[in-house]
């Protein structure tokens, strides 16, 4: 008797209803957000879910935005993320777990050339069609990591006690995922 499997699809990333952000306590006070402006992302699917679904992403670290070009500047020298030598960030998913809207994505995040695993938390907003005719999917990650445990160790203590930068770096990706053929 032969056992139905579910087609795998190939899907990419709409840039253009995406957004992929970072969050970063600014002298332990108030909150800096930041953006990557150009990136990338693949995912192969089984069905309308992310049940074994394998998922890879990229952002251009020279791509980083928080709407300060000295900041940005900062951002992209050695201090930080070295664009120079390092020009991208990627993440690639070893594990997806959860059912219905709420997930738990798990995989390698690569920073400067270290790699950690991170777990991400992903709500699953459905598929849909476009005015268009195109296949749309749509989800919600987010989480946490210290950015210590990628080489991004720059700081500058401050005279009242405490630091200029957190080590810890929420993030908050909205992704639109378009499917191919």
């Amino acid at each position: 008797m032969e056992t139905a499997t579910a087609t795998t699809t190939k899907w990419t990333i709409d840039p253009s209803h995406s957004e992929i952000q970072f969050k970063v306590k600014h002298l332990m006070i108030s909150t800096v957000t930041g953006s990557f402006k150009e990136f990338g992302a693949e995912a192969e699917l089984e069905g309308d879910d992310l049940a074994n679904a394998k998922v890879s992403f990229w952002a251009n670290t020279a791509s980083v935005d928080t709407n300060s070009a000295d900041r940005d500047k900062h951002l992209r020298s050695g201090d930080f993320f070295d664009s120079e030598t390092f020009a991208k960030l990627s993440f690639t998913s070893t594990r997806i777990e959860g059912q219905g809207d709420s997930w738990k994505v798990t995989g390698d995040l690569t920073i400067r050339d270290v790699t950690r695993s991170v777990t991400l938390n992903a709500e699953w907003a459905g598929v849909a069609k476009d005015p268009w005719g195109n296949t749309k999917a749509g989800l919600n990650l987010s989480g946490k990591i210290d950015r210590k445990d990628f080489g991004l160790t720059w700081n500058a203590a401050l005279e009242a006690g405490g630091v200029l930068v957190s080590d810890e770096v929420r993030i908050q990706c909205e992704v639109q995922l378009v499917k191919q053929g």
